[in-house]
């Protein structure tokens, strides 16, 4: 087994020993996890430089990873179940989808939050994975090897750096978040150049070499640094940025997929010895991931790692959670896995599960089809937003390239598309900045809370799997029933919404040419070839989409509620989608937009949408109608019956939150 062994370095009670339901109390487990890899084996034939790494006297590759679990205290009363959390960054999700934890700083002890994972009796487990996560106390990493040049020398080459500030700035650090960058090998590096851009599909030019550096400020001077980029003139806040350099040193990035498999597949079948903590207590294996971690898990399956070394199955089901269509640098040569721009292995080729053939390149593939080659798919749910509609390529998961047909979807997947929700969980108070990040939208950003429809679907796949009851239908944008569209079709009905722009310019995918070797990029930056065909949900008369499974807050609306918002002119960029951050192609930000109040308010403005107290009677008849449609969707199955009176509290708070900004707005006014 890869896995050579488990070192336990602190065990301590969750949250003080709470306990949680029959299951009872928890404990947690952080220590440090060590693998060795044969390169030789077929199971590891997709990780790219596998073969470059220095090998022990048995010929395997070493590395090793952080690692946290919780488990009932008692595994008896557990139910030999466990959810495997890919990292976001090196931090954990789950608990905050999930659970209604709050995000914490992840050197605070973790809070179960209302303890649902727990009160299932789910073993969660947690593996660092990115090599590059900063180090930062409770941040899990991994540590592995780097790839060599046959005479045992460090590889080098050129990568790309992509960035969009919130404000001036003069230096920028060379990484996404923090993370451990890529040092430029050459502070005098001729042919490193920098381009500058009002949008990131838009024209290109060339910084002068003379304007910029390699170097940090001290006491308002530039240092030389190999590290970061200095602009004395400055960055311009909204303008996007891209840095073409070469280094040296490359990580072997893919171990952190096999670092998944492995210790998945060692907490599900290993022994005691060396060190499973787990040891005859999990009978099924579940994997979650949220954004960057899910689609982390849509390149776990494309690289067909379902399987472990030994032929077994590794995760019986997967969420992929707010992935779109997307893939990320998760294995490729010089990848930086947090990074979300356009001209990334992010949007690369194949983007639907069954092979489909690009009809400009020839090219035929499909997320699943080395694991169907391999001979096992897990059961998959995939949940997402209307924001990987609108930044995430959504559609082409299930519509063709030509962008002309539904796609068929094989029968161990469902996609469930949250419509009318924005890519991060919404928060009831209503916002359209975090100073925190410098993010600042034109209107307030999307509100809707939709961790109960997580809840409903883990609860389906782990039925479909261990008792084959089958989740409810996919419900998502389709051609054929008319709501899936063009973005200018969905516009076109809030340019008549008074005060409101819509995106300009509308985020694009398109063909990227790498070079001819998969995982090492001979053209830095890639090459750019024509645009994917882009459809998003219909909408409305009130803007609020056709398509998918709504929360009450949007089957019973009192806003319009988008997947995407505006940068404000304060951060640049004025016009462009919203990125949590500001990170190019980042975590998309939403918008809430809410009904005219009165009658009397409409006619004012000119809003073609109904008026609130036009659609209301009052907050309790508001509230009834949302308990119906919370009610509808327990019937449907996507929605525990544990969770009504959270729907209800939500929106209860949100009618409150809008009546409110109401009050202060007329005061305002007088």
């Amino acid at each position: 087994m890869a896995v050579t062994g488990m070192e336990i370095q602190s065990r301590q009670p969750l949250a003080q020993g709470q306990s949680f339901g029959s299951v009872g109390a928890y404990e947690q487990l952080d220590g440090r996890v060590r693998f060795a890899v044969d390169p030789d084996d077929p199971a590891n034939s997709t990780i790219t430089d596998l073969q470059l790494a220095p090998r022990n006297a048995q010929g395997l590759v070493e590395f090793s990873s952080d690692f946290r679990i919780l488990r009932p205290a008692d595994g008896a009363r557990g139910r030999r179940r466990l959810v495997f959390d890919i990292l976001n960054r090196g931090r954990g999700t789950i608990l905050r989808n999930m659970n209604y934890a709050p995000d914490l700083p992840p050197s605070q002890p973790l809070d179960p939050g209302d303890g649902f994972l727990m009160r299932q009796g789910y073993t969660v487990a947690w593996c660092g994975w990115q090599y590059d996560a900063p180090d930062v106390p409770g941040v899990l990493r991994l540590s592995g090897p780097q790839a060599q040049n046959p005479d045992g020398s460090p590889i080098s080459g050129r990568l790309t750096v992509t960035f969009q500030p919130n404000a001036n700035l003069q230096q920028q650090f060379l990484s996404d978040r923090n993370h451990r960058p890529y040092p430029s090998n050459n502070l005098d590096d001729p042919e490193a150049y920098l381009t500058i851009q009002d949008h990131e599909d838009g024209p290109e030019q060339i910084v002068p070499r003379e304007q910029w550096s390699f170097a940090r400020l001290e006491n308002g001077k530039p240092v030389p640094d190999a590290n970061y980029a200095c602009k004395e003139s400055g960055f311009e806040a909204g303008k996007v940025y891209q840095l073409i350099y070469s280094t040296t040193g490359a990580p072997i990035v893919g171990l952190g997929l096999v670092a998944t498999r492995d210790l998945g597949s060692f907490l599900r079948y290993g022994a005691a010895q060396p060190g499973n903590p787990c040891a005859g207590d999990l009978e099924y294996a579940f994997s979650f991931g949220s954004s960057q971690s899910g689609r982390f898990l849509r390149d776990f399956l494309y690289h067909g790692l379902t399987r472990d070394e030994a032929g077994r199955p590794v995760f019986d089901g997967l969420v992929p959670h707010v992935a779109g269509a997307k893939h990320g640098e998760f294995n490729q040569r010089f990848a930086q896995p947090s990074t979300q721009a356009s001209r990334t292995y992010n949007n690369r080729f194949p983007f639907s599960d069954l092979d489909q053939t690009d009809p400009e390149t020839g090219q035929t593939d499909g997320v699943l089809t080395l694991a169907r080659q391999r001979g096992f798919v897990p059961r998959i749910i995939n949940t997402y937003t209307s924001s990987e509609y609108w930044a995430g390529g959504g559609a082409m998961m299930h519509i063709d390239l030509t962008g002309s047909r539904d796609l068929a979807i094989p029968e161990q997947v469902r996609y469930f598309h949250f419509g009318g929700c924005q890519h991060s969980l919404g928060e009831t108070r209503l916002q359209d900045r975090n100073p925190e990040n410098g993010t600042h939208g034109q209107h307030p950003f999307n509100c809707v809370d939709y961790r109960p429809l997580l809840r409903g679907a883990l609860v389906s796949l782990d039925q479909w799997v261990t008792s084959g009851k089958e989740p409810p239908a996919s419900r998502y944008p389709r051609l054929d029933d008319g709501t899936a569209v063009t973005p200018d079709m969905v516009t076109s009905i809030f340019s008549t919404f008074p005060g409101i722009a819509t995106p300009n310019p509308v985020r694009r995918f398109y063909r990227m040419d790498f070079g001819p070797e998969k995982g090492i990029s001979a053209k830095v930056p890639p090459q750019r070839g024509s645009n994917y065909p882009m459809l998003v949900s219909a909408v409305d008369r009130d803007g609020n989409e056709l398509a998918g499974i709504h929360m009450p807050l949007v089957s019973v609306p009192l806003a319009s509620y988008t997947g995407w918002s505006l940068r404000h002119p304060a951060i640049g960029g004025s016009g462009q989608t919203l990125a949590s951050g500001g990170a190019t192609g980042g975590t998309l930000l939403g918008s809430t937009i809410p009904f005219p109040a009165t009658r009397e308010d409409r006619e004012a403005t000119g809003d073609p949408r109904r008026s609130i107290e036009e659609r209301y009677a009052s907050r309790d008849s508001y509230l009834d109608q949302i308990r119906q449609a919370a009610q509808q969707l327990v019937n449907q199955d996507y929605l525990l019956p544990e969770d009504l009176d959270r729907v209800m509290h939500q929106a209860s708070e949100h009618y409150d939150e809008l009546r409110r900004r109401v009050r202060q707005t007329q005061a305002a006014d007088n």
